[in-house]
């Protein structure tokens, strides 16, 4: 967390150094989001809400309403289960408390609609997809277990970009999105099949 608030420190920083536009291109954007994640389905591994997770992206609008680019966001979602015993292959048991552990790295195309570019507050519609890299880790004792995969990811996503100064961009970005991956892993018996959820990302516009 303390890694966190430095990066968006430096880079709120370095954003009030940029001159009066607040863009380093015209006709761009970008978002520096804290993003939390609410996992959603049956038979969820590592299920419980977490703030654990950043969001980076980066546009160019070729009209005034509409852009595409690129994006790359992280989740951690953790979840804590008591003392148990386990039969991971069926022919030894394993007894023990764990901590399980959801990490997703989804990357990809970013697109958006805004409809009212020239306000103070500019709402829009947006898409994300792309890849999605995923880690389902067990700790128990001293000991890892893991099983990463790949799939692919699909996030449609609300949201508003707010410019105190519409001459200035600078501003704060908040967004509601819903996301889902189609990886499958398996660690000590515990089987996961599509990774989904709702989130909330809150951060920087410029």
């Amino acid at each position: 967390m303390k890694t966190i608030k430095l990066l968006l420190l430096a880079t709120g920083l370095f954003v009030l150094t940029l001159p009066g536009k607040a863009q380093l291109f015209p006709n761009t954007y970008m978002n520096i989001d804290w993003q939390s994640n609410f996992p959603v389905g049956s038979g969820l591994f590592a299920d419980k809400a977490s703030g654990w997770g950043m969001n980076f992206e980066g546009g160019y609008y070729f009209c005034p309403r509409m852009a595409v680019g690129l994006f790359i966001n992280y989740q951690t979602n953790l979840q804590s289960i008591p003392r148990q015993t386990i039969y991971p292959t069926g022919n030894s048991a394993l007894t023990a408390a764990q901590k399980h552990a959801l990490f997703q790295l989804p990357f990809g195309v970013a697109s958006r609609y805004v409809f009212l570019p020239e306000s103070v507050l500019q709402p829009y519609v947006g898409t994300k997809i792309g890849a999605c890299y995923a880690e389902m880790s067990s700790y128990y004792y001293t000991v890892k277990q893991y099983s990463d995969s790949w799939g692919f990811y699909f996030s449609p996503e609300v949201g508003v970009s707010i410019f105190p100064r519409p001459d200035y961009r600078l501003g704060f970005h908040v967004a509601a999105f819903y996301s889902i991956a189609t990886n499958s892993s398996e660690v000590l018996g515990y089987t996961l099949d599509n990774i989904g959820g709702f989130g909330l990302r809150v951060g920087i516009s410029f």
